[in-house]
């Protein structure tokens, strides 16, 4: 029993810190478009809103990665409601960012 709460408290560090990366990788993206747009808009580029758009999509599939992983250690029913909830939402936010890119994509063309 002594062996597998110590292996089940290597898992969570492992998993928590992973989490961690995830997230900070997601922000370190956002921050880096962020600037690469309002570089964009200081230039006028015509393909900032696309540029800003992908780099949103992709830094919030690294935060619903993060809580995808976050459902691993979670330990009660009102903490997976409030996971549940803020995947749905994130998910939610991603789908519409792909359709914006897209139809920013066709009036590129």
């Amino acid at each position: 029993m002594e062996m597998l709460n110590t292996i089940e408290f290597y898992f969570q560090i492992i998993v928590q810190y992973s989490i961690l990366l995830m997230e900070c990788v997601g922000v370190i993206i956002l921050l880096f478009t962020t600037a690469k747009s309002i570089w964009g808009c200081i230039i006028r580029d015509s393909t900032v809103r696309l540029i800003l758009a992908k780099g949103i999509a992709l830094a919030l599939e690294f935060k619903l990665g993060g809580e995808v992983l976050r459902t691993v250690i979670v330990r009660e029913w009102s903490e997976m409601a409030i996971l549940g909830a803020v995947i749905l939402l994130r998910g939610a936010l991603t789908f519409l960012i792909h359709w914006e890119i897209k139809n920013e994509e066709a009036n590129l063309e």
